[in-house]
């Protein structure tokens, strides 16, 4: 089912902590159109910002002059083999399902599927896996509309491939994408609760022999549940209705919404919560799907930062998180979320040339936050850490520059193909100067 964006010039994001007000609202329904209104901004001296499903918690999408819409841009265009292009509005559960129709798959997801293909891409979202980086990676081609509001299609071969996949919005609009896929495949889902410590002392054997690893801490315990999927050739394993109903749907969001409720008013009851919660965990193996295993609904709302570090970096980040959480004023009711990829060559991918862990910490929406996150940013940047591009962090261009190799080749390429700043913003601003 195609969601259609409210159309309003007031904006809020999805975990509520973004909020806008444009002068224009535009909602073009074809490539020429698209062109057209960059040409006008371009030559007025106005601005672009396109909105895709708001599942970006820092203001990256934030749009006080002109907001664009790319739900009219959400069909397929080609399917050739492996290679699916789409329109970049398409969000990224009607490509999953539009690629099951088809026999085909996502080699990898992350765990929500609501964004657009062009945020989920834009952004740097990820899932877990050693063989496996950002959904960019996935990307053998776009076509884009630049500052000048002239459509470029960029390829593989050409030198500015490697910025085009992960632009943050900053190169141009995209309307097409090109992607890798593979043949449609089942998972075999293992999920587990540990003790954290034998978590972390199993991982460096899990990591290279499984298909996919990540774990979840929950604060003030040692507690913690191990996830791994591995595909297999049979979906012979299936999870019964209503276990899947209980576990997905009453308890990690019904539940977990009410618990979330009550921590708000109730804080001293948050790490009692925990406690039980971590204990009341239970084991469970299925089949299903892939992309069914990768995305789970998520129906409570929250903030998140998210920061990549390189994988032998991550116990230095795990020990810290007690002493952190200790500390705060405020009481942390989310688990902490860990994911592990492989290096690719995008280049402002956070992943770029090295073995990755991602450290998720998240609030729910309304608690305060800011001193849980810089206090975490502050463990993880001289680690060489990189924050996620839609995950709400401090830095600037200043000390991301360091952090990543191509960063002046990137904002070359901006330069080159958004000479008068028609896609910028203030976040823009800040973190590519």
């Amino acid at each position: 089912m195609m969601t259609t964006p409210v159309i309003a010039r007031r904006w809020t994001n999805w975990g509520g902590n973004q909020q806008a007000h444009a002068t224009d609202i535009l909602t073009p329904g074809t490539v020429d159109e698209v062109a057209a209104q960059v040409k006008e901004a371009s030559g007025s001296g106005r601005r672009i910002k396109v909105v895709g499903s708001g599942h970006s918690f820092t203001a990256i999408a934030v749009a006080n002059d002109q907001r664009l819409f790319l739900h009219r841009l959400a069909g397929l265009v080609s399917i050739d083999g492996s290679l699916v292009t789409v329109q970049a509005g398409m969000p990224l559960h009607v490509l999953n399902a539009l690629l099951a129709e088809h026999g085909l798959a996502m080699p990898n997801l992350g765990d929500i599927d609501q964004q657009t293909v062009a945020g989920a891409i834009s952004t740097g979202t990820h899932g877990t896996g050693a063989e496996h980086a950002t959904l960019a990676s996935c990307v053998e081609a776009v076509k884009l509309v630049t500052g000048s509001g002239d459509v470029l299609a960029v390829g593989k071969d050409d030198p500015i491939f490697p910025a085009a996949r992960l632009g943050l919005g900053a190169l141009g609009i995209l309307v097409e994408v090109t992607l890798r896929c593979v043949e449609a495949f089942t998972l075999l889902a293992d999920e587990r609760p540990m003790p954290l410590a034998e978590v972390l002392a199993g991982l460096d054997q899990w990591i290279p022999a499984n298909d996919h690893v990540e774990f979840y801490w929950y604060p003030y315990t040692d507690r913690a549940q191990l996830k791994i999927n591995n595909k297999v050739p049979a979906h012979d394993k299936p999870l019964s209705r209503f276990r899947g109903w209980m576990d997905d749907e009453f308890l990690s969001n019904t539940v977990f919404g009410a618990v979330c409720r009550l921590g708000k008013v109730a804080p001293g009851t948050v790490p009692t919560i925990s406690a039980v919660a971590a204990r009341a965990l239970t084991a469970r193996t299925y089949t299903e799907r892939s992309d069914r295993v990768f995305c789970t609904p998520r129906r409570v709302h929250f903030t998140e930062m998210e920061y990549e570090v390189p994988r032998a970096a991550l116990p230095e980040v795990i020990s810290a998180l007690p002493r952190i959480i200790e500390g705060l004023p405020f009481k942390v009711q989310f688990p902490v979320e860990v994911r592990f990829t492989g290096p690719d060559d995008v280049w402002l991918s956070h992943g770029y040339g090295r073995e990755s862990a991602y450290v998720a910490v998240h609030q729910f929406t309304g608690v305060e936050y800011e001193p849980y996150f810089r206090a975490v940013e502050a463990v993880c940047q001289p680690l060489g850490g990189r924050p996620h591009w839609g995950k709400l962090h401090y830095r600037s261009a200043d000390d991301l520059r360091p952090a990543y190799e191509k960063f002046d080749d990137f904002v070359a390429v901006r330069d080159r193909l958004d000479p008068a700043r028609v896609f910028t913003n203030e976040y823009l601003d800040r973190v590519l100067g």
